[in-house]
């Protein structure tokens, strides 16, 4: 077996590059510090900035992390979920309760996917934390250069 970098240096390249004139690169070094907390904190970072350009830049990461493992034979949670924003209208209580019922439903169902992964596959775990790890230190690298 050889070593095999899977490109991280030049993927978190391509990311900041990505976002660089998008003010949102002092996330990276947020991303560094998430990966301590795990995967399904990290993973859950972009639906609360979801209305911002950080919350792009978060799921870009998450996304990048995926095909990474992906190509190292570990498949890692990542449906797309999409989260029902309030209506523009006024909505009454029972729309408004359905509309936070689905969301948190969809929210679970990603969430329970991520805990049993870690769960269920803690060797697999490990390495996407530490893929996770090197791709966040390589997006600080490259920030601190673009800047």
């Amino acid at each position: 077996m050889t070593w095999n970098s899977y490109n991280l240096d030049h993927i978190a390249q391509e990311l900041v590059l990505k976002y660089r004139h998008e003010n949102v690169l002092n996330e990276s070094h947020k991303m560094r510090l998430a990966v301590a907390y795990g995967l399904e904190r990290f993973w859950g970072e972009h639906l609360r900035l979801r209305k911002e350009k950080e919350g792009e830049y978060w799921k870009d990461t998450w996304d990048e992390l995926a095909k990474i493992l992906n190509l190292a034979g570990i498949e890692l949670p990542n449906d797309c979920v999409i989260l029902q924003d309030p209506p523009k209208k006024k909505e009454n209580k029972e729309e408004k309760q359905k509309r936070e019922e689905a969301n948190t439903e969809k929210i679970s169902q990603m969430a329970k996917r991520l805990w049993d992964f870690s769960k269920d596959k803690p060797d697999d775990t490990r390495i996407a934390l530490a893929v996770l790890t090197q791709l966040c230190d390589a997006l600080v690298w490259w920030t601190q250069r673009y800047k």
